[in-house]
């Protein structure tokens, strides 16, 4: 694995979000001094935090799956997630409503998923179920260490046994046609293949391997911090400035200083200079590249993943067919994709993703009050109405959405609401996410792996990249896998500190996928 050559003594994190904060841990825990630097006024990034009146709103993702990355990235400090972060394990984890007016729940549990899908699809699919479990496990157990948690400095690792094995396992087929091998019911298929969408990419286009994200989300287990989402890089915040961490807020990097190939110093805005040894850049990719001055060449233009609508909604009711994450699917289902990534046409029958965070935490908003997020996806502005668009737009496809809930059973919501935020590829363009899409860079197969953007910056030694747009890729998972990796390319690996000498956990031992795959690995 290619590092950073030269003194790293001092490493200038810029960006305060997930993979800035892992990176963060992971040098602290490697015996680096570290400076992070944040535009914002505090730690999250994607992941923030906004105040409604009485509500608390997370702004950023809303689903947790493999926490134990999380507590990777605090051991390697000596400290412990579950001493920051109160986490729940959602039973079930979504639950899933149909255009024809029938609903799943989905349990994490395979037994209880086995008697869910026996009940809702019969004794048939409830074997298919049992078959698509086993093999998202397998597939899970051949990427990760190989594919996904790794650092690439040439297409070349691929050639590995686990290639093999992934291929094999039917990796490189399409989603959509494996998912079908195991299960008959369409609405079934759904549940296992909307999850491609987080990776910018429809089912039928995407490869089988994508299903990894389907075993994040439906066999690992979905959590939910006490406190939102939020408190998680909160947490992760508090752990590095306890190991020594310092954070300046408000503070925007306006360039980097340069000389022999290396970046010497941090400039801010306020004329700061941060005498550095290495960088971390985990901001926006479109933004590094503007501090370096440069994207590299590529040899076809980067695509940018569909976006999305927000509605962020504090109602003084809520609907009891709720669960804390409520899929509503729309009845079309090929069409919609080819409206988010071809066409650029809003959805004609929208699914949505409701998620209601105060099932688990009242205390994100006033008494009787209750939280509803409720997101579209939508086509990015590459491809579909510009940023400048959704100005007159925003307004419209907001109230489009709000009668489409109450049509689907979420009567009297226009009248509930209190207070509201919309959010449309407007305010997403207005945060620096390129083509107005807060998902990143699409996981096409040109964009994944040894292809997707590389963490090392050529001509310039000691500068990394760490988030979303660069490797492993998007989601929470994988961005703080993304951290450790850039943390890894200037200390040559990650240590932990020893001797976790902390408190009791305050809640469960996060579980660790091992656990499911001892339970099914003969070896």
């Amino acid at each position: 694995m290619r590092t950073v050559p030269g003194p790293t003594d001092h490493v200038v994190v810029v960006g305060a979000g997930l993979s800035g904060l892992a990176c963060a841990l992971h040098l602290l825990g490697a015996g680096r001094r570290v400076t992070v630097v944040e535009r914002d006024t505090g730690p999250g990034g994607r992941a923030g935090r906004v105040r409604l009146g009485d509500y608390e709103v997370d702004t950023g993702p809303t689903v947790l799956t493999m926490p134990h990355l999380a507590d990777e990235a605090f051991a390697a400090v000596g400290d412990r997630l579950d001493r920051h972060v109160e986490l729940t394990a959602l039973h079930p984890a979504y639950r899933a409503c149909f255009a024809d007016g029938t609903s799943l729940d989905v349990h994490t549990d395979g037994e209880a998923m086995e008697g869910e899908v026996r009940r809702f699809a019969g004794p048939a699919e409830a074997a298919g179920y049992r078959d698509l479990r086993d093999w998202l496990e397998r597939l899970y157990r051949a990427q990760m260490r190989r594919f996904i948690d790794t650092n690439f400095d040439s297409p070349f690792q691929l050639l590995h046994p686990d290639l093999a094995r992934l291929a094999a396992l039917g990796g490189f087929g399409r989603l959509d046609r494996r998912i079908a091998r195991f299960l008959a019911d369409p609405r079934l298929r759904r549940v296992f293949s909307f999850q491609a969408l987080y990776a910018g990419v429809a089912p039928a286009r995407a490869l089988a391997a994508y299903a990894v994200i389907a075993y994040m989300d439906t066999v690992a287990g979905v959590w939910f911090p006490r406190g939102g989402m939020h408190a998680l890089p909160r947490g992760m915040a508090d752990a590095a400035a306890d190991a020594g961490a310092e954070f300046r807020w408000s503070a925007d990097v306006t360039s980097l200083e340069r000389s022999a190939g290396r970046v010497r110093a941090v400039r801010l805005a306020s004329g700061e200079r941060i005498a550095c040894d290495a960088v971390v850049l985990s901001c926006e990719l479109s933004a590094a590249h503007r501090l370096l001055g440069r994207a590299p060449r590529r040899p076809v233009k980067l695509r940018h993943s569909p976006s999305a609508v927000v509605l962020h909604a504090g109602t003084d009711r809520t609907w009891p067919g709720l669960a804390h994450h409520t899929l509503s699917f729309g009845g079309a289902w090929e069409r919609t994709f080819d409206e988010l990534t071809r066409s650029g046409r809003l959805m004609s029958d929208p699914s949505l993703l409701i998620t209601r965070p105060t099932t688990h935490d009242p205390s994100l908003a006033p008494p009787g009050g209750h939280l509803h997020y409720v997101l579209a996806p939508c086509p990015n502005t590459d491809v579909g109405p510009s940023a400048g668009a959704w100005r007159d737009l925003g307004p419209r496809y907001r109230e489009s959405l709000v009668a489409e809930l109450e049509r689907r059973g979420l009567d009297g919501f226009a009248d509930s609401v209190q207070e509201e935020l919309l959010v449309t590829p407007l305010d997403w363009a207005a945060q620096g996410h390129a083509a107005g899409s807060p998902f990143s860079v699409s996981h096409t197969f040109a964009q994944t792996g040894p292809f997707r953007p590389r963490n090392l910056v050529r001509d310039v030694d000691n500068v990394v990249l760490a988030g979303c747009g660069t490797t492993p890729g998007v989601g929470v998972p994988t961005v703080l896998i993304s951290g450790k990796l850039a943390a890894a390319r200037i200390t040559g690996g990650v240590r932990r500190r020893s001797n976790r000498t902390r408190p009791a956990p305050r809640a469960a031992q996060v579980p660790t996928p091992s656990t499911v795959e001892d339970a099914h690995d003969p070896s």
